[in-house]
Parts: structure tokens; C-alpha cells; sequence
């Protein structure tokens, strides 16, 4: 007489015959926490489908005062990596990260030798600083910056080129600390890197017709954008930081607009509108607002792309308008 098999050993039967079928388990990929947005996004596509990064800084909070929450300090120490810009920009991260136990490595980006780095300059205005044979590469490869500075902008992600930098040294890590699954890494940063290769073209055209109006920005976040694309920025309201400007410096700044007819003065979203106001009441100018951190974008790897095309449309809305 044939045996039947009940409906829990024929379940049983069939689970060791899949497990027997499929092997072992792939191991888990690294745990990685990231500091700020645009970062972030650059190394969530170089993960696309292999995992998930952590971001640590989140929505419009600004990375120079930013106060490290508990949540935020469970996934510093879940972390296998870190990455973050370095001790100018995330300073809040420079004791959790040199408290981290369990080894986890952590790349500082200011400090890889292959960025391309610039000068943060004064507060106020500015020169005229171009250099129309350096391509905006290496102005600050010696250590030594331009204008009596030698401190490095910390703003390195918007200049295109260092975010596919930023996605090789990405891959790079990850494929080293995940060793079987560097196939997939390898082709999303590929995948990465042509997709920055056109946003760059895109922007380029984007900006051309507007390369030589001079403008203010809030603060001196943006110079990687400006070598890059060729824009006409004449100065800064405020010191690098972020921090409010005498009235002297205002005075200096309006001068500035009217001497040489600027067109536009931005502000960000992280600080307060009302000032911008006040620079440009009685000029002319018009006040447009530029985010270099991306603030009301939903992380993920589109949202580097949004954030450069973000930038370059508030600067050719701004500008292309004639006064």
C-alpha cells in the first residue's frame, strides 16, 4: 500500500530541496553610513541593489552645526564604513568617528589624494579669480591656497568631476571590504559615471548663455561649481561658515553689485531670507536661492543629479532675466 506523506513533512521535503538547490546564503554586504546628502546619493548608486547606506544628516539641517542624534550614533557604530567630506565640513563627526570600536573604516573624501581641492576665499568680494587655462583642476593640489587662504573649501561635490572621483574611491572601498560582489560596485560606478558624464554636458549647455553675469552668493560654497561651469560669481555675503556679516561687509558687498551691474544674489535655505533683502534693496539685483546640499530632496542615487540640476536652473532663471 502506497505511504502518504502529510502536508508538513512533503513542506519539509521541498524546503530541503530548494536550500540543497540554491547553496549557501550570500553573505551580507558591509554596513555604511554616510554624512550629508549629495555624498550619500553618489554612494547609494555605486550600492544600487547590493545594499543600502545610512545618512547621517538628514533633510535641511546644516552639517556645520549639527547635533548628533542617538539613532545617528547606532549607525556610526553598526557601521563597517564611514564616509564623510572631513573635519571643515561635518565637524560633529570628529570624536564619534575617533570613538568607533570594531575597526570601521573611515574616509575622510578632503583627504584622498585624487579630489581635486580649491581655496575657500574671504568673505565679501571677490576678485575676478578665473583662470581660463586650468580647466578649474588642482588650484589647491600644493596644500596652499589663493587669496591668503590655506584652508580647503570643503564643498567638493559640486564640481561634477570629483563626484565621479568620489564614485571610483567608493567602489573602490566597497569592493574591498565586500570582495564578492566588486562585479556589481564596479558596474554601478560605471553606470554612475556616465550618467555625471551627461549631467555635466546638460549643465554646460544649460549655463553658457549666462557664463559671464555676475552674481553674489550667500556664502563661498560654491566655487567648484563656478570653475567648473565658468559662472561669474563676485562675491560673498558671508564668511565661510555661514556666520552673519557686519556693515561693513554689507556695505562692501552693495558697492560691489553696483559697480559691476550684478544681477542676482542668492540665498540658501538654511539661512535666513530677510538678509538677502537688505543687499539688494535700492541695487536692482534680484534674489534667487541656491541649495548646495539638496535640502528638500528625498535621498537616493538621483538626488546628487537633482541637486547640480537644481543649481544650474535657479542660476539661469536668475540671470538670464536682463535688469
Amino acid at each position: 500500500m502506497r505511504r502518504m506523506r502529510t502536508p508538513a513533512l512533503c513542506a519539509a521535503l521541498l524546503a530541503g530541496v530548494f536550500l540543497s538547490s540554491a547553496g549557501p546564503a550570500p553573505a551580507a554586504g558591509p554596513e555604511v553610513a554616510v554624512s550629508i546628502a549629495p555624498i550619500h546619493s553618489l554612494v547609494a548608486g555605486v550600492m544600487t541593489g547590493l545594499g543600502e547606506p545610512v545618512l547621517i544628516v538628514k533633510g535641511g539641517a546644516s552639517p556645520h552645526y549639527y547635533a548628533l542624534r542617538p539613532s545617528d550614533a547606532q549607525a556610526l557604530d553598526r557601521a563597517d564604513i564611514v564616509f564623510w567630506v572631513g573635519p571643515s565640513m561635518e565637524s560633529f563627526l570628529i570624536k564619534p568617528l575617533a570613538s568607533l570600536a570594531g575597526g570601521a573604516k573611515t574616509i575622510a573624501l578632503l583627504e584622498q589624494a585624487s579630489i581635486l581641492r580649491r581655496a575657500t576665499r574671504d568673505g565679501g568680494a571677490w576678485e575676478e579669480h578665473r583662470d581660463p587655462d586650468d580647466g578649474g583642476e588642482d588650484a589647491m593640489a600644493s596644500g596652499e591656497g589663493v587669496d591668503g587662504h590655506d584652508e580647503t573649501n570643503p564643498h567638493i561635490w559640486l564640481d561634477p568631476e570629483n563626484a565621479r572621483r568620489i564614485v571610483r574611491i567608493a567602489v573602490e572601498a566597497l569592493s574591498a571590504a565586500d570582495p564578492e560582489n566588486a562585479a556589481g560596485y564596479t558596474a554601478n560606478g560605471d553606470m554612475m559615471e556616465t550618467r555625471l558624464d551627461k549631467l555635466e554636458a546638460e549643465i554646460a549647455a544649460l549655463l553658457d548663455p549666462v557664463a559671464e553675469v555676475p552674481y553674489v552668493v550667500f556664502h563661498d560654497a560654491y566655487r567648484y561649481f563656478e570653475d567648473r561651469f565658468g559662472t561669474l560669481a563676485i562675491g560673498s555675503i558671508a564668511v565661510s561658515d555661514g556666520r552673519k556679516p557686519g556693515a561693513r561687509r554689507l556695505k562692501e558687498i552693495r558697492a560691489k553689485i553696483a559697480e559691476l551691474d550684478a544681477r542676482c544674489v542668492f540665498a540658501e535655505p538654511q539661512f535666513e531670507p530677510a538678509l538677502i533683502r537688505t543687499v539688494i534693496e535700492g541695487t536692482g539685483a534680484r534674489a534667487g536661492v541656491l541649495d548646495p546640499l539638496g535640502a528638500d530632496l528625498p535621498p537616493g542615487p538621483d538626488a546628487y543629479f537633482d541637486l547640480m540640476r537644481n543649481l544650474a536652473r535657479a542660476l539661469r532663471e536668475c540671470l538670464g532675466q536682463p535688469n
